[in-house]
C-alpha cells in the first residue's frame, strides 16, 4: 500500500485543510493555488491580500478565519484514514490518477482503498442502466472476457445493473477493476455490493472524492461520473434508457475527447434507446467487438517492434523525443493524451516537443489531436 506524506508535514495538512473548506470547489482551489502558490501560503496571507485573489475575493475571509478549525479537521481525517487504511491522494502525488490532472473540473483530492494502480497503461469504462437485461449482462461479460488480451483496468461506478456486472466480470477475468463511488469512501452504496468490494481489494480498488465520515448526498452521484469518464481511455455504454445516467457519463467523456462507444440494441427495448440515440447523434461509435476499442486507441497486444527503424540518429535527441519517436514507431499514430500517458511526459512539455519535431519534419499532426511519424 502506498503511504501518504508524513502526517506532520505542514504542506500536506494545509492542503487538506483548504480542500475541506466549505464551498471550495476544485476550480476555486486551483485558482487559490495559482495566486498564492500553495495552500499553506494562502493561509498565511493577509486579509487585505485576500481581496486581490482573482475570482474569489470576500468569500475567502471565512476560510481564513476558520484556519484552526480546518487544520483540526485535517488532522482528524489523517488519523481516521490511517486507522481505516484509506489512502489520501492529493493532486501533487505520483499516485494520483494522471488522467484526471488535465481536466479543468477534475478533483484535487481523492480517497482510495485497495491495491489498484491508478495509472495503468490501458483503461476501459463500462457503464449502463441499473435495470440491466439478460442481453446487457451477456454483452458486458463478453466485452470484459474479450478485453483480457489487452489487460486493461475496468472502470465503473458500483451501481446496480451494468456497473456491478462489469466489476464482477472483471474479477472473474482477473482484470484490475476500480469502482468510483458517489458516496464517502467509508460508505459503500448500495451496501449490498460490499461483498464485491471486498473481493476487489486485492487486484482493484474503490475511489471517492468524498471524505470518510461525510454524508451521502444524492447529487454527488452524477458528479462522480466525470471521474469515471476521466479515468477511461474508452467508455462503453452497454445499455441505457432514453434519459439514463449512463448518458451523462457518455456526454462528459465526449466533452473530454475520449473514445465513446455504445452497444446497439433492439429498437423496441427501452434500455437500448439511450445507446441508439448516442450512435444516431454521432456521439458514440458502434461497439461490436473489443477490436473496435483497440483500433481506436491503437492498442497492440503483440508488443512487436519494427525491425526496419526509420533512419534517424536518436543519439542526438533528448530522452523525451526518443520516447515519443519509439512510441509512434510502434503505434503508427496516436492521440496526444495517449502519448502523454504512455511516455509519462506532461502535456505542456509534450506539446512543445511535438511542435519542435513537427517543424523538423519528423512527425505530422493529424485531425483529432493525433500524430504520426514521417521519417
Amino acid at each position: 500500500m502506498s503511504s501518504n506524506p508524513n502526517p506532520s508535514h505542514e504542506s500536506f495538512r494545509y492542503f487538506l485543510a483548504l480542500a475541506l473548506a466549505p464551498k471550495v470547489s476544485p476550480g476555486i482551489f486551483k485558482a487559490i493555488l495559482a495566486y498564492a502558490g500553495s495552500a499553506e501560503s494562502f493561509f498565511h496571507i493577509s486579509k487585505g491580500e485576500v481581496f486581490k485573489t482573482p475570482r474569489i475575493g470576500y468569500r475567502l475571509l471565512e476560510i481564513l478565519n476558520s484556519k484552526d478549525f480546518l487544520l483540526r479537521k485535517a488532522d482528524e481525517l489523517i488519523q481516521f484514514s490511517e486507522k481505516k487504511e484509506f489512502r489520501i491522494l492529493t493532486l501533487f502525488e505520483s499516485d494520483f490518477p494522471q488522467r484526471l490532472k488535465s481536466l479543468e473540473d477534475g478533483p484535487i483530492l481523492l480517497f482510495a482503498k485497495g491495491n489498484a494502480d491508478f495509472n495503468p497503461k490501458r483503461t476501459i469504462g463500462v457503464v449502463g442502466t441499473r435495470s440491466a437485461t439478460s442481453y446487457g449482462k451477456a454483452v458486458t461479460k463478453k466485452l470484459i472476457a474479450d478485453s483480457t488480451i489487452y489487460q486493461p483496468s475496468i472502470i465503473s461506478g458500483l451501481a446496480y445493473g451494468i456497473d456491478i456486472q462489469a466489476h464482477r466480470e472483471s474479477l472473474a477475468a482477473n482484470l484490475p477493476t476500480i469502482g468510483v463511488l458517489g458516496s464517502p469512501i467509508d460508505q459503500i452504496y448500495p451496501a449490498i455490493h460490499g461483498e464485491t468490494v471486498e473481493q476487489m481489494m486485492e487486484n482493484g480498488a474503490i475511489l471517492s472524492e468524498y471524505a470518510p465520515g461525510s454524508k451521502i448526498v444524492p447529487g454527488n452521484f452524477p458528479v462522480r461520473n466525470r471521474i469515471i469518464a476521466g479515468l477511461s481511455d474508452a467508455l462503453v455504454v452497454v445499455e441505457s434508457a432514453a434519459r439514463g445516467r449512463g448518458l451523462i457519463t457518455a456526454e462528459i467523456a465526449y466533452s473530454y475527447d475520449k473514445e465513446v462507444f455504445a452497444v446497439p440494441g433492439n429498437l423496441h427495448s427501452p434500455y437500448s434507446e439511450g445507446c441508439n440515440h448516442l450512435i444516431r447523434k454521432m456521439k458514440a461509435g458502434i461497439y461490436t467487438r473489443i477490436d473496435d476499442i483497440a483500433e481506436a486507441l491503437y492498442w497492440d497486444n503483440k508488443e512487436k517492434k519494427n525491425d526496419k527503424n526509420p533512419q534517424l540518429d536518436l543519439s542526438q535527441r533528448d530522452e523525451e523525443e526518443r520516447l515519443i519517436f519509439n512510441l509512434l514507431l510502434e503505434k503508427k499514430e496516436m492521440k496526444i493524451d495517449q502519448i502523454s500517458i504512455q511516455t509519462e511526459i506532461p502535456i505542456g512539455l509534450l506539446s512543445s516537443k511535438l511542435l519542435e519535431m513537427e517543424f523538423e519534419g519528423i512527425i505530422q499532426s493529424l485531425p483529432g489531436k493525433k500524430y504520426r511519424l514521417l521519417v
